[in-house]
């Protein structure tokens, strides 16, 4: 499926045969815009970047590169092809034809769902837009301004649906979502995670590494949907999730490579007087990411995750690989609770644990991202291992919102983490000292010194390629 680029609004979604919907989305375009200029990348107006844009929804072929003028880069909706004759694969509806218009028994959950997912997509960009002042080279760069372009076209996916099949309500939520701004202590983003600032490049690159991922199980989940639109919406989506997450494994592959190079080169762990992020505080980045992003996925037990699923709205990660019913009304799963200050599982309606679910298959997913980091570092023989902290630590949704607990998921004293969350979670003078390393490299080819370059660059291009030109 060709995208359309002879529209205002760039589309596969024959917006041109709805005029309507086209006037509306024509409509909100100014508004977005003003939006983009005002909390996008800061300064970027007159860069050229080496983006690419997506052409169509076809496996192969599907994306076109080439230097674009920031403002005029060509948000648009597009949604992956229709699967002929696909079928709910979950809940109640199991084995029904799919919804390719809006149930309306539904309606409010679909909402629900949508708002909650699209108001993240504009709330990393703002999180993000002072980090093009402060970059590790042009390669980074130009890979910050690619996650911020498609976060917006996400914005715009989301947006889409809103006007397309909500009405008046679906116009107004479309309305909030620039309304609200991360860190906003007026109108904040919905989720706390997506108000956390993010003002540094190690915290982008952790961000990228784990609220996409999460972003990455979330679509997943969606993509699922009996509502086709929602679904064909999220496919796509996933495809160029993908390249976040990539950014962010590779960023910190790459500070990790440079900052095991400098505890070999003057063999010490102390490597801040060389200029290097030290594992130790790598580490409680790690701590932070993790753990705000794990209360993302809600209540261990949920009834409205259980309704979502029941009604076939948002299904489990591949959830037709999972060998099961599908249906989960007489399945258990083991969801943690804390008792007596220990942490102890039981078993509960596998129904209401759908979030408890795929929280452990982000888990597992977060984790061999972290052997792979492990790999790095023993590569230069240093006797280290980064570690995901257990799940009870730093939580403020769910079974552990109402406890303390150390990283190895030991259950503590108020008094205790008092004194001792300093050494698990970066302190005031670690992000100070971070922000300190933070100046910006824009020579082609150059590199900021706490991390090493890439091994290759982007679309075949070389390492120094110009892939920002200022004007």
């Amino acid at each position: 499926m060709q995208v359309s680029y002879n529209d205002k609004i760039p589309n596969n979604v024959n917006l041109s045969d709805d005029k309507r919907l086209q006037r509306a989305l024509e409509r909100w375009l100014p508004a977005y815009q003003t939006w983009w200029n005002d909390l996008g990348p800061i300064d970027s107006q007159q860069h050229e970047v080496y983006l690419r844009t997506a052409i169509s929804v076809d496996t192969d072929g599907w994306a076109h590169f080439d230097h674009v003028r920031m403002p005029d880069y060509r948000w648009g909706i597009f949604l992956a092809q229709p699967e002929a004759d696909r079928r709910i694969g979950f809940g109640t509806h199991k084995g029904e034809p799919v919804w390719t218009e809006l149930p309306g028994e539904y309606r409010a959950e679909l909402r629900r769902l949508i708002v909650t997912q699209g108001d993240t997509e504009p709330a990393s960009v703002e999180q993000q837009r002072q980090l093009g002042k402060t970059c590790p080279s042009l390669y980074d760069l130009r890979n910050l301004y690619q996650v911020n372009v498609e976060e917006g076209r996400h914005l715009w996916a989301m947006v889409y649906l809103l006007h397309a099949y909500f009405g008046r309500d679906g116009r107004e939520e479309g309305e909030a979502m620039l309304a609200r701004h991360a860190g906003d202590p007026d109108r904040p983003r919905i989720l706390k995670a997506f108000n956390e600032p993010t003002d540094d490049w190690l915290s982008f690159f952790m961000f990228t590494f784990f609220q996409d991922r999460d972003g990455k199980f979330q679509l997943s989940a969606l993509a699922e949907s009996g509502f086709d639109p929602l679904s064909r919406t999220c496919r796509f989506m996933l495809t160029e999730e993908a390249h976040h997450m990539f950014v962010g494994e590779y960023g910190l592959a790459r500070v990790l490579e440079r900052s095991c190079a400098l505890m070999r080169e003057h063999d010490t762990a102390d490597i801040r007087r060389f200029g290097g992020i030290d594992l130790q505080t790598f580490q409680k980045f790690i701590n932070f990411h993790y753990s705000i992003c794990l209360d993302l996925f809600g209540q261990e037990q949920s009834t409205n995750a259980a309704n979502y699923y029941s009604m076939g709205l948002k299904g489990r990660y591949h959830e037709s690989k999972i060998a099961d019913d599908h249906v989960l009304a007489d399945l258990g799963e083991a969801v943690p609770f804390v008792e007596n200050g220990v942490v102890r599982t039981q078993d509960v309606s596998a129904l209401t644990a759908v979030n408890e679910r795929l929280r452990q298959d982000y888990t597992k997913d977060s984790q061999r991202g972290m052997n792979r980091f492990n790999k790095v570092i023993r590569s230069f023989g240093i006797d280290t291992e980064l570690y995901l902290p257990h799940p009870a630590f730093h939580r403020e949704i769910g079974a552990f919102a109402d406890c303390y607990a150390s990283p190895d998921g030991q259950i503590l004293d108020q008094a205790t983490w008092n004194k001792r969350q300093a050494e698990w979670l970066p302190t005031e003078d670690d992000k100070a000292y971070v922000r300190s390393l933070m100046q910006p490299v824009t020579g082609p080819g150059q590199m900021a010194g706490w991390i090493a370059p890439p091994k290759r660059g982007i679309h075949g291009k070389p390492v120094d390629f110009e892939y920002v030109l200022f004007h």
